[in-house]
């Protein structure tokens, strides 16, 4: 679930890193017709309606960030972390519910924040059973419990670490020192475990590299995008 929550956070960054510099380029609020025309097109799997419907929202998660979490310095990390509980929401939703997609939305937003707050808190290190570690299909926390609780689904998890191996191979023959360097930092990655440990923020890393915080991000960006064009690719 952790290797998961890392793929989605692959996901989520690559979209904000290739259509976002910032918070104020984010595109207006749907109109309610427009919305329900989205949710209705990606109720179908309409991937574009889906899509739109994400980038028509990040307003959304500026707005929780803010309102929220006004004093937490680094408030770009927390949007990228807000859009994918957005993007989660986009792909959980339930279009038959009577829940608006906004207010749910809102939910995972708030959920994907928290947990990583929580991941903060305990630096990764202890693990406790009703530690949250993802969101369910009504926004809500997933804990360690509940996973043991509920069986395996197997074709899932193989096809997970298939596309774990992919991501792991494709950073060695895709990007190059630095690239790799940055990434294995942002995201934690271990390669002789498959497995994330600490998760540092671009300042973090910034710091521990001798470089800005500026300098950083680009990077990350560029070898993100390397990462999407070989996924597409999918050998």
């Amino acid at each position: 679930m952790i290797i998961s929550a890392m793929l989605s956070a692959l996901q989520g960054l690559i979209f904000f890193a290739l259509h976002y510099e910032n918070q104020n380029s984010f595109p207006r609020q749907l109109t309610a017709k427009e919305e329900r025309e989205c949710i209705a097109l990606a109720a179908e799997g309409d991937k574009e309606a889906r899509d739109k419907l994400i980038q028509h929202n990040l307003r959304l998660v500026a707005f929780i960030v803010k309102k929220h979490y006004p004093d937490f310095r680094d408030q770009d990390d927390l949007i990228s972390i807000g859009i994918i509980g957005l993007i989660k929401a986009a792909q959980t939703f339930d279009y038959q519910r009577s829940i608006s997609f906004s207010t749910y939305a809102g939910k995972c937003i708030n959920n994907q924040i928290r947990m990583y707050f929580r991941k903060i808190k305990h630096q990764q290190t202890e693990v406790y059973m009703n530690e949250p570690v993802d969101c369910d299909k009504d926004g809500n926390t997933v804990t360690l419990a509940d996973i043991f609780c509920d069986p395996t689904d197997v074709a899932q998890q193989a096809d997970l670490n298939i596309n774990i191996e992919k991501l792991y191979r494709y950073i060695t023959e895709e990007l190059d020192e630095r690239e790799k360097e940055i990434l294995t930092k942002r995201y934690g990655l271990n390669f002789a475990t498959y497995r994330t440990e600490k998760i540092l923020t671009q300042r973090e890393v910034a710091k521990q590299l001798g470089i800005s915080r500026s300098y950083v991000s680009r990077i990350e960006k560029k070898a993100l995008e390397k990462l999407r064009e070989r996924f597409e690719k999918n050998d």
